[in-house]
Formats: C-alpha cells, sequence, structure tokens
C-alpha cells in the first residue's frame, strides 16, 4: 500500500521532516516514490508546513493513505484528507 508520510531530515535537536510518497513497506528514511512537501515543527505557527497541494491530492485520489500527521498537516494547509479543498 502506498501511503503519504514523514521522513526525517535534520539533526536530534533541530527535527526537520519531508512529505513523502513512499511504499509502506519501505523503513521511513529508505527510499521514496515523490516528496510532496516538508515540514518544521519548530518553525513559527505559520511556516511550519508548505506542501504541493495538486500533487497531494492526486496521490490522494490514486488510493495513497495519508498517516495521522500528515492529515493533520493537510487539514492545516486547508484540504481533507480526502484531497478537497476545506470550505471555512
Amino acid at each position: 500500500m502506498v501511503k503519504i508520510r514523514l521522513k526525517k531530515m535534520g539533526t536530534k535537536a533541530r527535527p526537520d521532516y519531508r512529505i513523502v510518497v513512499q511504499d509502506s513497506r519501505k523503513p521511513r528514511d529508505g527510499t521514496t516514490i515523490e516528496e510532496i512537501g516538508q515540514y518544521h515543527p519548530i518553525a513559527a505557527e505559520g511556516n511550519q508546513s508548505t506542501i504541493d497541494a495538486e500533487r497531494a491530492k492526486y496521490w490522494i485520489s490514486t488510493g495513497a493513505q495519508p498517516t495521522a500527521i500528515v492529515k493533520k498537516i493537510l487539514h492545516a494547509n486547508g484540504l481533507s484528507a480526502k484531497g478537497t479543498p476545506i470550505s471555512k
């Protein structure tokens, strides 16, 4: 199964993650299919994540399942876990 999940980068004191599309059987930091965004948990509240919404919608429409944390990041960027925009 294909998942949209976080790939850890950075160091122990300054974590930095990339939002990637990856086979669920691969290790967390293994090879990825595509990188679709970044997540910086210690940045200021409005600058924590960037995501390519079009690619996220595409992968969700093809059956990729986002993890719980990625669902929260998608929601913070105005997308639902189904790939549709959230009306405000």
